[in-house]
């Protein structure tokens, strides 16, 4: 791929970690970054230019942008936002500081992370700016309100940027992951202890439901495909002439993208009750 840049964020397992090896292997300039020092040791001992970057911290993203541009002398073709955490529980039983933690990550710090990005793109001319967004950025499911509030964003925001940056050769594509193999289960199990009073909560019963299926190993929902699915989706955001604005990925992303499109809200709803 000539030695395309891209800029990776969430790389410490996952689609991230996979999509990072994946296109160095396949030519591109990978930059993977983690939040954690240790993750970002990690990815170097598989050969990866890794850098440190939390999404929660404005620091943390300028230096990572700025070692980035001095490595590329000032230029960055592509910018996959993929960081992000799931905070489970029901909406009456999550503070204000959760939700803000959810957004920080999900939302705030990619905003931020994208506003860097942007001018070095109008100034070359060209680039690709790919969100990771969700199947729960277009539908919702009960006792994932944050994070379903955070994608729901992320698509009207990446929307929002696609129309401002039209003209300007620098297209903005939303992956649409449905259940794909990850840790996400076991670092939303983490946030969920952290900010839910369980035992104190009318909703106790179906949180002990839930802990068992977060603590849960391997696949518990149909249809899960490995983060390769992703990878295709990607390759294509970064390779196309006329790259889609939206890249659903697995059955339920599409099974629920139509469902959304033509069944009236009460429709859905009952569905969506049963998931």
């Amino acid at each position: 791929m000539d030695n395309k840049s891209i800029l990776i964020t969430g790389c410490s397992s996952g689609i991230g970690e996979y999509v990072a090896e994946a296109l160095w292997q396949r030519g591109y300039r990978v930059f993977a970054t983690a939040r954690k020092p240790e993750d970002v040791e990690a990815l170097k001992t598989t050969g990866l230019n890794a850098l440190q970057l939390d999404l929660d911290d404005s620091e943390s993203i300028n230096r990572a942008v700025d070692e980035v541009l001095s490595q590329t002398g000032g230029t960055l073709y592509a910018l996959f936002n993929n960081g992000a955490y799931g905070q489970t529980g029901a909406i009456e039983d999550l503070s204000r500081d959760a939700w803000r933690k959810q957004f920080e990550t999900n939302l705030f710090g990619t905003i931020e992370l994208t506003n860097r990005i942007i001018p070095v793109m109008r100034k070359q001319g060209y680039g690709r700016i790919i969100q990771n967004s969700s199947v729960l950025g277009y539908i919702a499911l009960a006792f994932r309100g944050p994070y379903n509030a955070s994608k729901y964003a992320l698509e009207g925001m990446s929307d929002t940027l696609r129309l401002e940056l039209n003209g300007s050769n620098i297209f903005v594509s939303l992956i649409e992951p449905g259940p794909i193999e990850s840790r996400f289960r076991a670092n939303a199990y983490k946030a969920f202890q952290k900010h839910i009073d369980k035992e104190n909560s009318f909703h106790r019963d179906k949180y002990r439901v839930m802990e068992t299926r977060l603590q849960k190993e391997g696949p518990v929902v149909p249809f899960t495909l490995p983060p390769s699915a992703v990878l295709d989706k990607v390759i294509h955001a970064l390779e196309s002439k006329r790259p889609k604005n939206h890249y659903p990925v697995t059955f339920p992303a599409h099974l629920f993208a139509w469902c959304r499109r033509l069944l009236p809200s009460r429709w859905l709803d009952r569905i969506l009750l049963k998931v």
